[in-house]
């Protein structure tokens, strides 16, 4: 690897496949770690390592032929541009649907964003249904933290919650599949990503979505690799926030090409993906702190934003609690989750 002449500035493209492509370069050391002790809170230590990240802006891409296609094979298109849509916290059966109504708060702008109202903070986990004999989207947990996220990004981008941000019952394939996607620059689905034969005949990745017993529509609530081809896209990039969207199964090592290929191919320029659960506080922060920074930034370059978001996680971020700081956020199980796919520029 070269040295790099200026920290914290250059820009590097990996191609990857198979098992390489759910590996996060960003948390690679560059040179030998030397942790120390925590002197003040718990993983602040980790903040002495040289990751990857404090040298290099890192986004990955399926091949050379896919970058140059990203960045010159989308047709021009006059239309308005709008910053943000974003689908998450689905109700997955109904008694989710009930929970949430039990849990109504004053807050009324977020009632009609949600159809309900905001719920707790927890740490988002990906479903085991490998011992299940039979798994429907039913035995999904729900991940109720997702619609904080959204809408912090939505009032970052000054963006109406009410027209750009689907939560609960509104978040359905149905909506999905019957909106014209192309004018939004940003799309976000926050929710669980999903291997082949994880759930009952899912024989192709998928993004889960409302279910129809909860919204009375007629789809699965399934947004299938096959689904997402048919998608008219013309995103900057499409975030898929929550567990483990860019990994898959132990057998299927394609998962992410699945994925992020249908997106390429309905029409984003770049994918940003997780490579494990995440926590929710950080999570937000971190997309925070990325919207932040591509909104400062001139040039618009996403994978620059990701590197500062990252970077200000590592030197300053913190979980705090009733005025009480718990931990760093200097430990890549919190800035390095996520990994850019595509045009990082």
């Amino acid at each position: 690897m070269p040295t790099p002449a200026s920290r914290r500035q250059r820009l590097e493209f990996f191609e990857v496949s198979g098992y390489l492509s759910q590996l996060p370069f960003s948390l690679l050391p560059t040179s030998a770690p030397r942790l120390g002790e925590d002197r003040n809170i718990l993983f602040e230590r980790y903040g002495n390592v040289d990751w990857l990240a404090r040298s290099y802006a890192v986004s990955k891409v399926p091949s050379a032929n896919a970058l140059l296609s990203l960045r010159t094979g989308t047709a021009p298109d006059d239309r308005p541009r709008k910053p943000f849509i974003g689908f998450g916290d689905p109700f997955f059966n109904t008694q989710q649907l009930h929970q949430a109504k039990q849990e109504l708060t004053s807050r009324s702008a977020q009632a009609e964003v949600f159809g309900l109202r905001s719920v707790p903070i927890r740490l988002r986990t990906l479903p085991d249904t490998g011992n299940l004999r039979s798994a429907t989207i039913g035995v999904l947990p729900r991940l109720p933290e997702t619609s904080d996220e959204l809408l912090s990004i939505a009032n970052l981008l000054e963006v109406s919650p009410m027209e750009t941000v689907f939560l609960g019952k509104r978040a359905t394939e149905q909506a999905v599949e019957g909106m014209d996607l192309r004018p939004y620059r940003v799309i976000s689905f926050a929710t669980h990503g999903l291997a082949a034969g994880e759930l009952d005949g899912l024989r192709h990745p998928a993004l889960a979505l409302s279910a129809p017993e909860v919204t009375g529509t007629t789809d699965d609530g399934l947004l299938t690799m096959e689904e997402i081809l048919g998608l008219k896209m013309n995103a900057d990039w499409t975030i898929l926030s929550a567990c483990n969207t860019a990994s898959g199964s132990a057998d299927d090592k394609e998962y992410l090409a699945g994925l992020g290929r249908a997106f390429f191919f309905a029409g984003t320029k770049a994918l940003l993906v997780s490579n494990w659960a995440v926590h929710s506080a950080s999570t937000k922060e971190l997309m925070t702190r990325l919207f932040l920074a591509q909104k400062n930034r001139r040039d618009g370059n996403r994978a620059r934003a990701l590197q500062h978001a990252m970077l200000h996680m590592i030197d300053h971020g913190h979980y705090e609690a009733e005025g009480r700081v718990f931990f760093s956020y200097a430990h890549p199980l919190f800035w390095a989750p996520f990994s850019l796919i595509g045009d990082g520029g």
